[in-house]
């Protein structure tokens, strides 16, 4: 089974309190979002291998560390988890960027793909697919479908806030993708949504309603 990782960091923490609050306005909030994704990337890459070089410094020889050249794509479901795309690509600036289109039918609750661009190499990367809210996991657990009906096979899951149905959903569907999470609330309410939530990530990102 895929395990779930909570970044309970402080900052990550103390920068969540104020995206949660309804009287954090759409630049602070947008602000905001990118640190704590910047701060998110710095533990889910944690695990990247490392192979040793040499280099000349100011002083001597030395051996040191480098990345061993392992690829890395991010994948945001649009449009929510562009907001989040920023922040990580300033700590790993050489990702390759795909996107996924989905949006969630009123009625039924269930993803709706409308669009799909990725790298033409997936199989070859380690695939951080990004979304603020795993609510029903529905929208995630498309998105993460249509990438291995592409070929990936490596792929991990970033989000801001979840629900425990939502990771459940990915756990039963896709054990082989971890989950990394900077909170998991306590439920959905009876429309889908997150409590206590943040509301609606993408209207509170772009100001829209």
């Amino acid at each position: 089974m895929s395990k779930v990782f909570v970044l309970d960091h402080p900052l990550i923490q103390h920068k969540l309190t104020y995206i949660r609050n309804k009287n954090t306005g759409t630049k602070e909030f947008r602000a905001l979002v990118d640190e704590v994704s910047a701060l998110m990337a710095f533990e889910i890459t944690r695990d990247l291998p490392l192979e040793e070089t040499t280099i000349d410094t100011p002083v001597m020889e030395a051996k040191t560390k480098v990345l061993s050249g392992k690829k890395i794509g991010l994948v945001p479901i649009l449009r929510a988890g562009l907001g989040m795309v920023d922040g990580i690509l300033r700590l790993i600036p050489a990702a390759k960027v795909g996107h996924v289109g989905l949006y969630r039918d009123p009625e039924t609750l269930k993803p709706v793909e409308y669009y799909i661009k990725l790298p033409t190499d997936i199989e070859e990367r380690e695939l951080i697919v990004i979304d603020p809210m795993l609510a029903t996991g529905g929208s995630a657990n498309d998105a993460i479908h249509s990438l291995k009906k592409r070929g990936a096979t490596n792929i991990k899951l970033m989000c801001l806030i979840a629900a425990p149905e939502g990771v459940e959903v990915i756990q039963k569907e896709h054990p082989d993708v971890d989950i990394y999470l900077a909170a998991l609330d306590e439920k959905l309410n009876e429309k889908g949504y997150i409590i206590p939530g943040l509301g609606d990530a993408g209207d509170r990102l772009f100001g829209t309603k």
